[in-house]
């Protein structure tokens, strides 16, 4: 089995709404066989004892009680997903798919469906599982209180606030996850390939078309190793490649061509869509798309917006204060190892700020905070990534001068603001107390 293929099943398990409850089944048909065991071979106090008729009527009423509570927990998931895909984004479900407390909500249900249902076959006149009984009167309860647990957690969920909380966490772990798989490897170099005058020895091609979702950089890098080769990747994590484009090119001598090719495929797992995995820059897709449907025309919710640039900023904090620097190949340098794509500074940049100040052109408060996230980003960053925000911040001013040329609140446009709107003491002069002079716009 390749990496690929690991990784595609890990994704799977990961997303699947039925894996789960149906481990859950299973452990509650082995849960009744044991406790019928156990109650044929213990004689419980006559307190806790049931005639049989009591307990099949009791066992029939859970087994109702819990199969209607699995059809509303299922009711109240697709209504969710309907309502987080239409007014947050499409690109927010795999969080839902993910979520651990729906998969235990669903497995802890169907579970004691499961145990009552082989319980109440066992009831005969002459036996009666007492201890299971009891168990099943409790794992309902149970059901009950964690359904209430997750009534709760989902309504909360739905805030698109919360959903970019949720993001930012996931990119904290992308990125530790990038800067874990790098580690200790040498032979790895920032593309595009220069300075090799050399023909391509293999070129290694999509067998269908999918976005590249991760890839076992260790695994490339281990093979490049073995065979003596430089193995230059076509396309970064998130792209998507079509059938028959390029995914690798490899220069000096992979040995047989079948084999190079299974093995290089099956280092790059290919999907429907992009996750976040290994790719923060998805991460701050979501943001971006959260605020920017929250400042279309239909919506209208600049506040939204601004909530979801709090945590943008903290993200691409975290982004610009992580050395990302990656050597280049160039000619002299053993030819071997891995030659990558590598997103720099000023693309997550313009990824997470770009969108939301168009489309928040004409809201105040919007074009203060995205100043606020600048100029504190313009502190706190690595100071090679600093020219990447001041040129920032001049487009942002050039921003303010085309969408307030004749309004009378221009000056308060280009003030900097941690709220958006409304912080104290952040009216100020009518223009701001700092210039800055424009730096040229690409």
């Amino acid at each position: 089995m390749t990496w690929a293929t690991r990784f595609r099943i890990r994704e799977y398990l990961r997303e699947s709404l039925w894996v789960v409850p149906a481990l859950g089944a299973v452990i509650g048909l082995l849960l009744a066989a044991l406790l019928i065991a156990i109650d044929s071979r213990v004689n419980v106090p006559s307190n806790w004892a049931y005639s049989s008729s009591t307990a099949s009527t009791v066992l029939s009423a859970i087994v109702g009680a819990v199969a209607a509570l699995t059809g509303f927990v299922v009711t109240v998931t697709v209504l969710v997903v309907q309502m987080a895909s239409g007014s947050i984004s499409p690109r927010s479900m795999r969080l839902w798919y993910r979520d651990p407390v729906l998969k235990g909500v669903l497995a802890l249900l169907i579970g004691t469906l499961a145990y009552s249902f082989a319980l109440l076959r066992r009831i005969e006149s002459n036996f009666v599982p007492d201890l299971g009984v009891t168990l099943a009167g409790v794992l309902l309860i149970v059901g009950l209180v964690i359904f209430v647990l997750f009534l709760n957690r989902f309504v909360h969920l739905l805030r698109p606030v919360a959903v970019a909380a949720l993001v930012a966490k996931a990119v904290r772990r992308s990125l530790d996850d990038d800067i874990t798989s790098t580690q200790g490897l040498g032979d790895i170099f920032a593309g595009p390939l220069e300075g090799l005058d050399e023909p391509v020895s293999l070129t290694v091609c999509s067998t269908r078309p999918g976005a590249v979702q991760a890839v076992d950089l260790r695994g490339v890098a281990a093979w490049a190793g073995r065979q003596h080769c430089l193995v230059v990747m076509r396309h970064s994590v998130g792209e998507f490649v079509e059938t028959g484009d390029p995914l690798f090119e490899v220069y000096g001598n992979p040995g047989p061509a079948d084999a190079a090719e299974r093995a290089l495929r099956g280092l790059v797992a290919l999907g429907l869509e992009r996750t976040i995995d290994q790719d923060p820059a998805f991460a701050l897709r979501v943001m971006v798309d959260v605020a920017g449907k929250a400042l279309s025309p239909a919506i209208n919710d600049p506040t939204t917006a601004v909530q979801v640039l709090d945590y943008l900023g903290d993200s691409l904090r975290v982004i610009g204060r992580v050395d990302r620097s990656v050597p280049s190949w160039r000619t002299g340098t053993a030819r071997r190892g891995v030659v990558i794509p590598v997103r720099r500074w000023e693309d997550f940049l313009a990824l997470g700020i770009t969108e939301i100040r168009e489309f928040g052109s004409t809201s105040i408060q919007v074009l203060r905070r995205i100043r606020a996230v600048l100029e504190k980003l313009l502190h706190e960053v690595r100071p090679e990534n600093r020219a990447a925000v001041q040129a920032e911040l001049a487009r942002l001013d050039a921003t303010v001068a085309a969408g307030f040329s004749d309004s009378i609140d221009r000056g308060w446009a280009g003030i900097a603001d941690a709220q958006g709107m409304g912080g104290p003491g952040r009216l100020g002069p009518a223009r701001p107390s700092v210039e800055r002079p424009l730096a040229p716009v690409d």
